[in-house]
């Protein structure tokens, strides 16, 4: 019954981050859900409109609040990205596997973000603030389409500023002030010096991107296993019911979002799957 009636919460605050993307704050009005784990998501409801997966993006340390960014794509996600303070929403969840932070203890760590995809991954960075002497290095490589998609820009620049975390950071499409690298993000991965046999990789975008970094660490010499990826279809039910997430033998939405690149490599690379 925890995953099939939403819970209500309350928006205590919304933050526009570009001009089509939003985070939202939300504390519990009912008994709280689950403590969800870094890359898991929930489904969140704008009551009369429909309901959306939509990863949580906050510091996972704060139990007392949800925090999600979401991009307002459609009548549900603009509805929600619209709520201000005060309104009432759904949450179900949390499903999903999460991130495996354990794998990168005593390791480098690289995060590399396409786009919204910097929003399911910034728990794994929150981890790392919360426990630096875990890790190695933090090396967060990020790409946008332009410079005013690009998320987080105060935080990145706090963080890159931190002991042992690095952030790079590329747009496709540069606007007349913009300083940075142009290009996909993959390119900013050929600049990174790597340890391959210590790094793990936190991957999450749209998902041939997410594939071509996959195989440029793996060229680098990182195992598939060390490589993680968070895969995308159309959740629904999000507890394995209803079968609209399915991809191959996987319903993502139970055996994902996150997995290692060796266990939806054939998956990832079959044409329409």
């Amino acid at each position: 019954m925890n995953h099939v009636v939403p819970r209500r919460y309350r928006v205590v605050d919304n933050v526009e981050e570009t001009y089509d993307t939003t985070t939202l704050t939300l504390e519990p009005i009912d008994a709280a859900i689950a403590a969800p784990a870094p890359g898991q998501f929930t489904m969140l409801t704008s009551f009369g409109v429909g309901e959306v997966p939509v990863s949580v993006s906050g510091d996972l340390h704060e139990h007392t609040s949800l925090v999600h960014t979401l991009r307002a794509v459609g009548a549900v996600t603009t509805s929600l990205a619209t709520a201000r303070p005060g309104n009432v929403l759904g949450v179900r969840g949390p499903f999903g596997t999460g991130w495996d932070l354990a794998a990168g203890m005593g390791r480098d760590l690289v995060v590399i973000a396409g786009g919204i995809g910097l929003a399911p991954l910034r728990p794994v960075l929150y981890a790392a603030l919360a426990a630096p002497s875990s890790f190695r290095r933090v090396i967060t490589l990020i790409g946008a389409r332009t410079p005013r998609d690009l998320l987080y820009g105060r935080q990145m620049s706090t963080l890159s500023a931190r002991p042992r975390f690095d952030v790079w950071t590329t747009v496709d499409h540069p606007s007349p002030d913009w300083c940075g690298s142009v290009g996909v993000v993959t390119t900013l991965l050929e600049r990174v010096p790597l340890d391959p046999e210590h790094t793990v990789a936190y991957v999450c975008g749209p998902e041939a991107m997410m594939r071509f970094a996959a195989e440029a660490l793996l060229d680098r010499g990182v195992p598939a296993k060390q490589v993680q990826v968070s895969l995308e279809r159309n959740m629904r039910c999000g507890a394995g019911l209803c079968g609209h997430c399915q991809l191959g033998p996987l319903l993502l939405c139970r055996d994902g979002p996150v997995n290692t690149y060796d266990q939806v490599l054939s998956l990832m690379t079959t044409k329409e799957l």
